[in-house]
């Protein structure tokens, strides 16, 4: 779409899983918790209000899709979603599944511990089995 370019620290942290119709999907480089990240494909965005209200509809649709889908996956007892957009300015929607077991638990996942990268295996399975059930 358009002349978008993903955020460099976007790109350095994530593994690229599908394009949806207007989001490109990606899976965060922390195995501590079943992380992705939405990024609407539309150059210059910061904020979801921003997005036009056809783009917004389907950004929305998608946020659902991916939240069922990893709900699915993790067996979350709760999902989180949000764009905070304070480290990275370019708009993106995180979702996360998270567990009453997981590291940060109940608080946000943001500066608890350090990232435990995936190993390349388990990286492209679950990119894998998220890409299968959203295509």
């Amino acid at each position: 779409m358009n002349d978008f370019i993903l955020h460099s620290k976007l790109a350095a942290d994530t593994f690229e899983v599908l394009s949806l119709e207007v989001s490109q999907l990606l899976l965060m480089n922390d195995a501590r918790y079943p992380w992705l990240i939405l990024v609407p494909q539309v150059s210059g965005m910061r904020d979801l209000h921003n997005l036009s209200t056809k783009q917004y509809q389907a950004v929305t649709q998608e946020i659902v899709q991916v939240s069922e889908v990893l709900e699915s996956l993790a067996q979350a007892h709760k999902m989180n979603v949000g764009a905070l957009g304070n480290m990275v300015p370019q708009l993106h929607i995180h979702i996360i599944a998270r567990q009453t077991n997981d590291a940060a638990w109940p608080a946000p996942v943001w500066g608890v511990g350090e990232a435990q990268p995936y190993s390349q295996d388990a990286a492209k399975t679950l990119i894998q089995q998220i890409a299968s059930k959203l295509r």
